[in-house]
């Protein structure tokens, strides 16, 4: 017995030998020693383009609005399903990747594998399988009341979000005088196995005439204003207030004199939480433009100051007196056309990570010494741009000995100097990936560097083949074995390019050893 017990605590800390954790966790060292390793190399094996988006989840790309689905997993990138082309009544609007949490008990075989959820230009919400296309199930949000567009995630794969566009009424019901009261309209579903929660309007009424957007994350109703203010308020408490009556889908009901099934054409789902007063106020702050982040540890937030002239400026507060961390003010003083950015670490480490032009800074939340009420912002470490080559004197003189005077400075992120664009962090291997671009005229160069996301040294850097254009728009995945990089032309044209990992020839038995 004892024998027993002492086998099952080691289990439940990871340490059980057999476990299937302890097992993916060693393969994935394994991975990223190979993936950092001087002999590995990264070669674009795949390349295409489209005249629409073009979108990347969980090593499936997806074309022609997500019609067509391509692995990116095979040492060629294979067509798992190609559906006939959709009408623009039946066109996707948004989408969500659905995984099978662990040690869940499921009604269906087919909701343990991997789907992906859509919602259509109608307001159908319909989950398909991610390998085969086939739609599993399928939802009528609403009819013409509202148009629902987004997807977001409350809680990642449990608690899930449909927000409408924002109502606006026709100009000729406006010059009427006609006033809309109901601004967004918010569904919120339980998923895996998916599940009706409720819907609900936001209201002028309630949360106030200059409202511009709302979002839940977290269990939290984030309500915007247009004066830079965010209001908070706990979304538990107001759908265990409000609700007026819980629905099941593909249930039989009878709402306002109607009777329908929930979720099927042409009742949709009952609007069934009515919030008829305020909610208690959670907390709220001003920052400009709306831009708010809560993270860390203890919990902070990240804020803008609501002036323009802050814009760049960022301020890290305690959530729970509002006081400003020492060393709270972080401002990189960059000279720039595009602003420098800051988030919380996703690693769940509480870190911050502050990206400019040409630095990038890892922040760490650290107690004051002596004075264990006030927190400190101390630099963990830093990413620096290679400039060692850049020249920027303001005064140059020539080989007849002329002095000639620049009368302008290059700007921090001009293309001719080394700038980052993107950085991103790959949880399975615990790297942190930044993207580097130089361009010279019209031909740009980019390549993306694998970091130690401990100490932040350099371990690996993959040049990418195709030119940079900076006034495109990109985005780069690194996914363990896998670069891809997303480009948006003018005219709506896109280009997606996929390297995947594989050894040098000349090492191949360095490597196999």
């Amino acid at each position: 017995a004892h024998n027993i017990c002492h086998l099952l605590t080691r289990r439940a800390h990871g340490f059980y030998a057999r476990d299937a954790g302890v097992a993916r966790r060693k393969n994935l060292g394994l991975l990223r020693k190979i993936v950092c390793q001087e002999s590995t190399k990264f070669k674009n094996v795949w390349t295409t383009h489209s005249a629409s988006p073009i979108a990347y989840e969980r090593g499936r790309i997806y074309l022609d609005n997500y019609q067509c689905c391509i692995s990116s997993i095979a040492q060629e990138p294979r067509i798992l399903y190609q559906k006939p082309k959709c009408s623009k009544s039946e066109k996707i609007e948004d989408a969500l990747l659905l995984e099978c949490r662990l040690g869940e008990t499921l009604p269906s075989p087919s909701d343990y594998k991997s789907s992906l959820i859509v919602l259509t230009v109608q307001n159908w919400l319909l989950r398909l399988s991610a390998d085969s296309g086939e739609v599993l199930e399928k939802i009528y949000l609403a009819g013409s009341c509202c148009k629902f567009r987004y997807l977001s995630w409350d809680t990642p794969q449990e608690v899930m979000v449909v927000k409408s566009a924002q109502n606006k009424l026709p100009a000729a019901a406006r010059q009427a005088g006609i006033q809309q009261s109901v601004l967004f309209y918010l569904a919120v579903f339980q998923v895996l196995p998916l599940s009706f929660i409720g819907m609900l309007e936001i209201n002028k009424k309630i949360f106030g005439n200059s409202v511009t957007d709302v979002g839940v994350s977290n269990g939290i109703l984030i309500v915007m204003h247009s004066m830079g203010l965010v209001r908070l308020y706990n979304f538990q408490a107001i759908s265990e207030q409000f609700t007026e009556q819980p629905f099941d889908l593909g249930h039989e009901f009878s709402w306002n004199g109607q009777v329908g099934v929930v979720g099927k054409y042409p009742f949709g789902l009952p609007c069934n939480i009515k919030i008829t007063d305020t909610p208690p106020l959670l907390f709220e702050t001003s920052s400009l433009e709306n831009a708010f982040q809560i993270g860390g540890y203890p919990w902070h937030y990240i804020i803008t100051p609501n002036k323009k002239k802050h814009r760049g400026v960022f301020h890290i507060c305690s959530l729970k007196d509002n006081a400003l961390a020492k060393n709270g003010i972080q401002d990189m003083k960059c000279c720039s056309l595009e602003p420098d950015w800051i988030y919380f670490h996703p690693d769940m480490s509480g870190r911050i990570i502050h990206v400019g032009p040409n630095l990038i800074k890892v922040l760490k939340l650290k107690e004051v010494k002596n004075n264990t009420d006030q927190t400190e912002i101390a630099e963990d470490f830093t990413i620096v741009a290679n400039r060692e080559n850049c020249v920027n004197d303001t005064v140059t003189i020539t080989a007849s000995g002329r002095v000639v005077k620049k009368r302008f400075n290059l700007l921090d992120d001009d293309p001719e100097q080394e700038t980052f664009k993107i950085v991103d962090y790959e949880d399975e291997l615990d790297l942190l990936a930044t993207v580097a671009v130089t361009q010279i005229g019209t031909d740009g160069r980019a390549h993306l560097d694998l970091h130690c996301n401990e100490r932040g040294i350099l371990l690996k850097s993959i040049p990418l083949q195709e030119s940079w254009d900076v006034t495109y728009s990109h985005e780069v995945y690194f996914d363990e074995d896998l670069v891809l990089h997303i480009e948006q032309k003018p005219n709506r044209r896109f280009s997606c390019y996929v390297y995947q990992m594989v050894c040098d020839t000349a090492k191949d038995d360095e490597c196999s050893n």
